[in-house]
């Protein structure tokens, strides 16, 4: 990177923010083009703000601006709280990458924006009439418009889609992703374009929301366009392209939770109001698509896919797909369902068709391209193959086909970052396979100001250039016509590299279009445009999500209950009265059943101070000590099936596949109870000689965010079948862990004691949590009888055994009732 300039020349008088600003920002690179300026870097010149920036900071005040690296650590502390993820190299246990935004938004003016809009409308267009054509007539294959190898040597090309399109209708893509870059010259070009499963709607959509807040003077003064509206139509377009019309049940297909983007995925189904499904949710039954549920088959009409064509149908396609719904592509070609996008648009990804598309242009359109590409060669051509190779120190090297086995750790490579043997090698790869390679002019990247937060207490310098590139959006509307999203993604280049990639450390920015005046109609937010049905449709749950519901409950349950059992214990050990040997039988023999500590540990005999004499004291120490340290070393122990670690972790990990049924909150509650449960555990028995104090805290800890996320299943989830689900998990659950600590209780004899001894009955008190019931009806009095009217009899006790066992009858009837009900 450049070093930073020096001013200019000092302020002088009373300057304003703007002119604050254009001496704190460093000028983009040189033979960039600088967003914050608008202008072509030279690295010198004038410092002046672009109309729109200087509008954007006269509208912070000075403390404001001081207030920036605040600012930007709250909005990476909030997008870690809204569980915003995008995991470059997601894996079954392996942490999730949270999502990076930088604080300022890329300003596009109105002016700008319409030379995109125009231009990405048209190629829209374009690319679907292309589609019909290739699975059609081929119009453009007969006459070479297109060469053959391009389309029938692509694997995205599918051949069971041959006739598949009705050509009479021309909504068969109904949404598209542009990537863009704006050069030097201040001139826009298509860099690639995304058709099977284009990423970005929800990360953008967050990313407004986000930063909107952080700025909202100037948002709201430079009459930003609103994203609602587009959304709203784009569901609006969907049902109106189904045979259904108003009464379609669209469905969202994840690849599941491991996903790079499924946050995203549960992002848009919530939003939306649309069913989140995996493969295995899906069943087609007489060319039909349906969906599993609890109350069995329920039709399927439009499905928006997020996975690659090549796993939609493991009969026709990948036979190892695990992803995909078999039989999948005969309901397509039944026309019995809709897909967006219609499988098979793989070809139109292909960099190299960006260099034929003016001429297809020409002849489909009649239109020359307003929105030009980067100059692009395919290698597969003869005639082209010595220019690309000519002009390869310039340019950009990139795979005409996707990666595949054969190529899995090809990436998008620039040319002047070759040594001259690396520059030698890719010579000589391109001559002996031409047809998989595509050079693609390289041109220095815009770059826009970004604010990265700094460590505290350390004082900012300069707003930093960062180079990006615009991801734009064509969608359909409810007309069926096509409309731009009237925003994007910016992705954002980390440090100086010019590269702008997420999988690459890159980060993301919110992206503002200004307009003219905005009617009151276009700002209402997203829900209100997606109003209540006039048919009520009771919500779908997929037999995937009442599984994981189910889970959820038990685990959450389970988790709980080895809390209390595992601070019994602890402060049992740590009491100044020591309990009856039968007590302590009792707590010894529930932790070996929980697992809380190993079979192979000894346990200690506490005994009162008038037979403590009888017992080495030394041993009886040492075996506590043993017992002690075993039960707080094996807490967070994921290893072991049984701790509370593992419960909570496998609560998180039930409730991670039902996320679009969670509330932001409520997820986050679940994310950071776990995480923190492992850091205090760390922290106990890192001391010399683990600290039954830090793990009390620990458990106390767990215990109240435990308390906050079942409260949250009972107050803040719709009573649907899947909250029965959710509720029945952890009510069978909780009889058995009761009785079951009754039975246990009754066989040590823990309650046969004197009345004096009341250490047995506390303690079931304690794990049943009734402690304060028993002594507001109660007060001292200490009888078999009073204990089992409040933990077995109560059926107002929602901790007894008979209320537990009375509500699960009750769930499980209403479970069973046949479907068909009204709304509650």
């Amino acid at each position: 990177m450049d070093p930073p300039q020096p001013l200019q020349q000092p302020l002088h008088g009373s300057p304003s923010l703007a002119d604050v600003v254009s001496h704190l920002a460093q000028p983009a690179r040189v033979g960039h083009f600088d967003e914050l300026r608008h202008a072509l870097s030279t690295g010198r010149g004038s410092l002046e703000l672009s109309p729109s920036w200087t509008h954007f900071f006269n509208q912070l005040g000075a403390s404001e601006l001081a207030d920036l690296d605040r600012r930007s650590r709250v909005l990476a502390e909030q997008v870690r709280e809204n569980g915003m993820t995008y995991n470059v190299y997601a894996e079954h246990d392996g942490p999730q990458r949270p999502w990076s935004l930088d604080l300022f938004p890329l300003i596009l003016d109105s002016k700008t924006w319409q030379t995109i809009e125009t231009g990405i409308l048209q190629r829209a267009r374009l690319l679907e009439r292309i589609m019909v054509d290739l699975y059609g007539p081929q119009q453009l294959l007969k006459e070479g418009f297109i060469p053959p190898a391009l389309v029938y040597g692509h694997p995205g090309y599918l051949r069971p889609m041959l006739g598949a399109l009705d050509s009479a209708n021309d909504q068969h893509l109904h949404i598209i992703a542009f990537d863009l870059a704006r050069g030097p010259d201040n001139t826009w070009a298509v860099v690639s374009q995304r058709t099977q499963a284009p990423s970005g709607l929800g990360y953008l959509l967050e990313n407004r929301t986000l930063i909107s807040r952080h700025f909202p003077r100037a948002f709201a003064s430079m009459q930003i366009h609103p994203l609602a509206d587009v959304y709203k139509d784009f569901i609006a377009s969907l049902k109106n392209a189904s045979r259904f019309g108003a009464d379609a049940h669209i469905a969202l297909l994840t690849p599941g939770p491991y996903n790079e983007t499924y946050f995203e995925h549960a992002y848009l189904a919530r939003q939306l109001g649309i069913t989140l499904v995996e493969g295995h949710d899906l069943t087609v039954r007489d060319q039909h698509l349906f969906l599993r549920t609890l109350k069995g088959l329920e039709r399927v009409d439009v499905l928006l896919k997020r996975l690659d064509d090549e796993f939609l149908d493991p009969l026709e396609f990948r036979p190892d797909s695990t992803l995909g719904i078999p039989g999948l592509m005969q309901a397509v070609r039944a026309r019995h369902i809709l897909i967006a996008n219609a499988p098979g648009s793989g070809p139109l990804e292909s960099p190299a068709l960006l260099g034929f598309l003016p001429s297809i242009s020409e002849k489909l359109l009649g239109e020359p391209l307003l929105l030009p590409a980067m100059d692009t060669w395919w290698c597969g051509e003869p005639a082209a193959m010595p220019e690309a190779i000519a002009r390869l120190r310039s340019s950009v090297i990139r795979s005409t086909y996707p990666i595949t086995a054969h190529r899995p750790n090809f990436q998008t490579t620039l040319g002047n970052s070759l040594s001259p043997h690396e520059y030698a090698e890719w010579v000589e790869k391109i001559q002996k396979t031409p047809a998989a390679y595509t050079v693609q002019t390289h041109i220095p990247l815009a770059q826009l100001p970004t604010w990265p937060a700094s460590p505290m207490g350390q004082a900012r310098v300069n707003i930093l250039p960062r180079a990006y590139m615009l991801r734009v959006f064509a969608l359909r509307d409810g007309s069926g016509a096509w409309r731009a999203l009237p925003g994007g993604l910016a992705r954002v280049a980390a440090n100086d590299v010019d590269i702008a990639s997420m999988q690459r450390g890159g980060s993301s920015a919110d992206v503002w279009v200004q307009a003219g005046p905005i009617l009151q109609a276009e700002r209402e937010p997203l829900h209100q445009g997606l109003g209540a049905q006039s048919l009520y449709r009771r919500r779908s749950v997929t037999s995937r999500a009442a599984e994981n519901l189910y889970w959820f409950g038990r685990y959450s349950e389970r988790s709980e209950n080895t809390i209390r059992v595992a601070r019994l214990c602890l402060e049992t050990l740590n009491s100044e009265k020591a309990p009856s040997p039968e007590t302590w039988l009792w707590l010894q023999s529930m932790s070996h059943r929980l697992g809380l500590v190993t079979n192979e540990v000894p346990g200690a005999t506490p005994v009162d101070s008038a037979a403590r004499g009888l017992i080495p004291e030394h041993l009886e120490t040492q075996k506590r000590r043993i017992f002690e340290r075993s039960l707080i070393h094996y807490l967070n122990d994921c290893n072991s099936a049984t701790s509370v670690g593992y419960n909570m972790v496998q609560m998180q990990q039930s409730a991670s596949v039902v996320r679009e049924r969670l509330a932001i909150e409520q997820w986050n509650t679940i994310v950071s109870s776990t995480e923190q449960f492992r850091l205090n555990c760390a922290g106990a028995i890192s001391l010399p000689d683990y600290s039954s104090v830090e793990a009390l805290q620990a458990l106390s800890h767990a215990s109240n965010a435990l308390a906050a996320i079942t409260g949250a299943q009972v107050d803040r989830m719709t009573r649907d079948d899947g909250w029965q689900l959710l509720s029945i998990g952890r009510l069978v659950e909780r009889l058995s862990f009761l009785s079951g600590c009754l039975d246990a209780a009754l066989s040590a004899g823990a309650l046969n004691q004197p009345y004096e001894d009341d250490s047995g009955l506390l303690g079931l008190l304690n794990i049943f949590d009734s402690t304060i019931t028993y002594r507001s009806r109660y007060q001292q009095l200490k009888t078999t009888a009073a204990l089992s009217s409040v933990i077995i009899e109560d059926l107002e006790n929602p901790r007894a055994l008979a209320w537990v066992a009375n509500t699960l009858h009750s769930r499980l009837m209403k479970l069973a009732d046949p479907p068909g009900g009204s709304p509650d």
